[in-house]
């Protein structure tokens, strides 16, 4: 079917994206793997061509763009050129949007334009080891002193951490009534005092993206690094997180197209007792039911596209799009693995790079479970 989502603009965008993936990235991305880290001067390029930076407001060297479909466009580009760009996601469509509503006018000119043009790269540090989902419940905490924060704590799963420059951290600067209150956002610059990280977390999938452990040991944050309000902190996440979870859904979404295009290659040349298995009947039906389950992931996640630009997507329907799209890409990767029988599990072959790929994008940005807790929520439950 065709689709409805972008224009004329958004698809001479997606081809500057596929050159620069297949110049910069697709070359080279074994070894980035093997690494476990994308090269710091990978977003320098990425910048140079304003792939950073869209939504970032032009007097601030940034595209100025109000679209969010520009930055699914480089998702979709990078799952069907079989790469992954590090913490570049989280930079670009999670992190970048907090300096972009909530920095005062000094803040915005002194981070913007490196944030725009690759020269700082950004995470943000929620997540503790003993805190996953529950917010809430975390122990870092950041007391006032004079012109001062002094930060203490610690935080694990951090996208982007060992690259990031700028670390936007969630501590605790005081208690309210609600466990929710008190919780504050401060920027972690590189190299302050007491700011460390720890090892790159060897995972299942997502090798050439470095996970960080951060440690915080009498950190000194200048209280000119607090972004917005003290104590409003998940105030400002919870605003946040229906791009954050739509942009996984267009990961997910984009993976499982890919999975299907080069399942459907290898099926047409793999031959089994003397014939391809595209051949077989079960074949068939396994790789048109993928595709019927596609199609109608892609109408959905088109429709969200254009309600998040138009201003329009709320948490339910955000949690809705991610859920179907990261479950999509698991079952779909699934039965694309299948078809590769063997030569499935080895990881020379995309399939199962995919497959370990995939399993993340149900966790991160708020399980599947915390999903439909807020689905039910908003029918009434």
């Amino acid at each position: 079917m065709r689709s409805t989502a972008y224009d004329a603009e958004h698809e001479a965008f997606r081809e500057v994206v596929r050159e620069f993936l297949a110049k910069e990235v697709v070359p080279y991305f074994a070894d980035w793997e093997k690494a476990g880290l994308v090269p710091r001067d990978l977003f320098n390029k990425a910048g140079e061509i304003g792939m950073l930076g869209l939504q970032v407001p032009e007097e601030y060297g940034g595209g100025g763009t109000s679209s969010f479909k520009f930055n699914a466009v480089i998702t979709e580009e990078t799952a069907r050129a079989g790469v992954s760009l590090g913490g570049f996601s989280v930079h670009a469509n999670v992190v970048v949007p907090y300096f972009i509503n909530i920095c005062n006018e000094e803040q915005k000119k002194r981070w913007l334009p490196g944030l725009a043009g690759g020269e700082l790269m950004s995470a943000i540090a929620m997540t503790e080891p003993g805190t996953g989902s529950d917010l809430a419940g975390m122990a870092t905490t950041a007391t006032r002193e004079g012109e001062y924060y002094m930060l203490n704590g610690a935080k694990t799963f951090i996208t982007g951490g060992h690259n990031a420059d700028l670390v936007i951290v969630v501590a605790r600067t005081g208690h309210g009534e609600n466990r929710r209150d008190g919780l504050s956002l401060l920027v972690v610059e590189r190299d302050m005092a007491g700011f460390s990280r720890g090892r790159n977390l060897d995972k299942i999938g997502l090798k050439a993206q470095d996970t960080a452990e951060l440690f915080f040991d009498d950190v000194r944050v200048p209280a000119a690094n607090l972004l917005g309000e003290e104590g409003r902190a998940f105030e400002y996440l919870s605003a946040n997180l229906p791009q954050e979870r739509l942009g996984i859904a267009v990961a997910g979404q984009a993976a499982a197209e890919a999975a299907l295009r080069t399942t459907v290659a290898y099926v047409k040349e793999r031959k089994v007792f003397g014939k391809p298995v595209a051949s077989f009947q079960n074949s068939k039906f396994e790789l048109a039911g993928c595709e019927v389950e596609i199609e109608a992931g892609r109408a959905m996640l088109e429709r969200a596209l254009d309600e998040h630009d138009a201003g329009e997507l709320g948490a339910a329907d955000a949690a809705k799009v991610k859920v179907y799209c990261t479950e999509l890409q698991s079952r779909v990767i699934d039965r694309c693995l299948q078809l590769h029988g063997g030569y499935g599990y080895m990881l020379e072959y995309p399939i199962a790079r995919m497959y370990a790929d995939a399993r993340v994008t149900r966790i991160f940005g708020g399980t599947t479970e915390v999903m439909k807790t807020i689905i039910a929520k908003s029918l009434g439950l």
